[in-house]
């Protein structure tokens, strides 16, 4: 087993864990709920596919700097009848080596695809 990377040892910091020799960078998701949806709804946050049950407001995690990153943020619920939808946000991030703050907005009235919002 490898040893973690500087970024990995950072409290809070959810690491990258397929595999990447390369440098990395912080990205952090800001997930704010709409009032309703703290009760309906549970948020998943993706990195290239991998899939993380997330808590609402900010989480951070370590993703490669060299390379594209898929990143998608979900909103996961158990209730509701057949056709509840399934609000989601999606973006693929270049390479870069700055850090990255995303703002995840969703509509549920106006449909089920939101957004991610580079923020700072």
């Amino acid at each position: 087993m490898t040893e973690p990377t500087e970024l990995a040892k950072v409290p809070g910091v959810i690491p990258y864990v397929d595999h990447h020799d390369g440098p990395r960078r912080l990205l952090t998701i800001e997930i704010p709920h709409l009032g309703h949806t703290v009760r309906a709804y549970a948020p998943i946050a993706s990195i290239d596919g991998r899939q993380y049950v997330v808590s609402w407001g900010s989480v951070s995690f370590e993703i490669p700097a060299d390379r594209n990153v898929h990143v998608s943020v979900h909103l996961q619920t158990n209730s509701g009848y057949d056709h509840t939808i399934t609000p989601f946000a999606s973006v693929v991030l270049s390479p870069h080596p700055a850090p990255l703050r995303l703002l995840t907005q969703f509509a549920p009235s106006q449909g089920p695809q939101g957004a991610l919002i580079p923020v700072g």
